[in-house]
C-alpha cells in the first residue's frame, strides 16, 4: 500500500479530457519562435493578443497532441483557430490536481488564484495549507470522484490535471457544464530542468510570463553552476536505487529522471545502461548479484531508519550501504497532514535535488551546504 500511496502521488488524480489534434498538426502557417528550451512535452507560441500552447506528450506513448489558445483580454483569435480549447488570460480562478503545481503557483506570488483541490491533504506547502484552513481552497473530491456539483458552483476558469491513458470518462460531464479542462504533462519529462520549465505553462496561464522566465532561468543557471563543481570529477561510488514492492524492487532505468540526477551529480548508477524511461521491475536476486556491494543505497519511500528499513524486509542487511550505513532517503520529510514535501517540490527545484545528490556523493564540494530533502539514515 505505500508504494500504492506513492504511485498515486506521482501519478495524476484524475483522468480529464479535452480538444485534441494529432502529432505535428500546424496551428497557423506562420509560427513564431517556441518558448521553451528544455521541456519536450510542451510548446509556447506567442502572437500579438494572444499565446498557442501544444501539450505534446500528455502521457505514456500517446498519440495525439493537445493544443489550447490563451486569449488576452482585448485580444483577437483567428478563426483557424476557434475549434480549440480557448481560455481568457490571466485567469483568476484555477483548480489543479498535482501538488507539483502548487511550488509553481507559489514561485509565481499566484496561490491565491487556487480555489480547489482534489484531497487537500496531499498539499504540504504551509503557504497553500493556510489558504486551505482558511476555506479558501476547496477540496473537490478524491482520484475519479471529482465532484461536479461543487465545481459548476465554484466556476474556474480552468481545471488543469493530468491524464495516465486515452481514457478521460470525467471530460463530457465537465466540459458539458461549460468546464474548461486542460492537460499536462511535467510528470512525463524527464530532464531535470524540462520538469522545472513547465512553470512557464503556468505563467502563461496566470499572466506572469516575465515573472516566469525569470524564475525559471535562476533556477536553470543554478543547476548549470552547480554541475560545474564536479564537472572534473569521475565517478567512483557505485549506487544502488530503489527498494522491494511485494516480489519487485524498481530500479530507474538509464534515461530516467533519477538516472540523470545520478549521471550529474557523477555518481556510478549500476542501472545507467538499462534503457528507457521511468522504472524496471526486478527480483531481489536479480538486484542483490548486481549490487551488493554497492557503495550508497538511496531507497525510497518514507523511512526515517534503518531499524525501520529493516522491519520491511530483513534481507536489506545483506547489502554492503546498509552495513556501512550509507543508506539516504529522499521522501522521509512530511507535511502537516502527510504529504511528501519531496514529490511536492523537487520537480520545481532541480537545482536543489541535484546539489543534495552531490552532497552525498561528494560531500567535500559543498562542505556548507545542508540537505534540502536528503536525509541520511541512523
Amino acid at each position: 500500500m505505500k508504494f500504492a500511496y506513492r504511485l498515486l502521488l506521482l501519478l495524476p488524480f484524475l483522468l480529464l479530457g479535452c480538444k485534441e489534434t494529432t502529432k505535428n498538426t500546424p496551428v497557423v502557417s506562420k509560427v513564431p519562435e517556441n518558448e521553451i528550451q528544455y521541456a519536450s512535452g510542451l510548446a509556447i507560441y506567442k502572437y500579438d493578443g494572444y499565446s498557442v500552447i501544444k501539450v505534446l506528450n500528455p502521457w505514456p506513448k500517446a498519440e495525439k497532441t493537445f493544443t489550447y489558445i490563451l486569449k488576452q483580454q482585448n485580444g483577437v483569435v483567428p478563426d483557424s483557430l476557434h475549434d480549440y480549447t480557448t481560455v481568457t488570460v490571466p485567469l483568476q480562478k484555477l483548480v489543479v490536481t498535482s501538488t507539483t503545481i502548487i511550488p509553481f503557483l507559489e514561485m509565481l506570488d499566484s496561490e491565491t488564484k487556487l480555489i480547489g483541490f482534489p484531497h487537500t491533504n496531499y498539499i504540504s506547502s504551509t503557504k497553500t495549507r493556510a489558504l486551505i484552513d482558511s476555506g479558501k481552497v476547496r477540496d473537490v473530491g478524491q482520484n475519479e470522484s471529482l465532484n461536479i456539483e461543487l465545481l459548476f458552483d465554484m466556476q474556474p476558469d480552468a481545471i488543469v490535471t493530468f491524464g495516465v491513458d486515452n481514457t478521460n470518462p470525467m471530460v463530457d460531464k465537465l466540459t458539458s457544464n461549460g468546464l474548461h479542462v486542460l492537460f499536462q504533462g511535467d510528470w512525463m519529462e524527464q530532464s531535470p530542468l524540462g520538469k522545472a520549465e513547465w512553470i512557464k505553462f503556468y505563467a502563461a496561464l496566470l499572466g506572469k510570463e516575465k515573472e516566469g522566465d525569470s524564475i525559471f532561468n535562476s533556477i536553470a543557471n543554478n543547476y548549470q553552476q552547480t554541475l560545474t563543481l564536479v564537472k572534473d570529477l569521475a565517478p567512483q561510488q557505485k549506487v544502488l536505487y530503489g527498494s522491494l514492492y511485494k516480489d519487485q524492487w524498481f530500479v530507474a532505468r538509464g534515461n530516467s529522471w533519477i538516472a540523470q540526477f545520478l549521471q550529474d551529480a557523477k555518481a556510478d548508477y549500476l542501472w545507467k545502461d538499462l534503457p528507457g524511461m521511468g522504472s524496471e521491475p526486478l527480483s531481489f536476486e536479480s538486484v542483490f548479484d548486481t549490487a551488493a556491494h554497492a557503495d550508497v543505497w538511496i531507497t525510497n519511500g518514507s523511512i526515517m531508519s534503518l531499524d525501520q528499513l529493516l522491519e520491511e524486509n530483513h534481507h536489506y542487511a545483506k547489502f554492503d550501504a546498509f552495513q556501512h550505513k550509507n543508506v539516504y532517503s529522499f521522501e522521509s520529510q512530511k507535511g502537516a497532514t502527510g504529504g511528501t514535501i519531496y514529490y511536492e517540490t523537487a520537480p520545481s527545484r532541480p537545482d536543489l535535488v541535484l546539489k543534495d545528490y552531490i552532497k552525498i556523493f561528494h560531500p567535500t564540494v559543498l562542505p556548507n551546504y545542508t540537505f534540502t530533502f536528503a536525509k541520511k539514515l541512523d
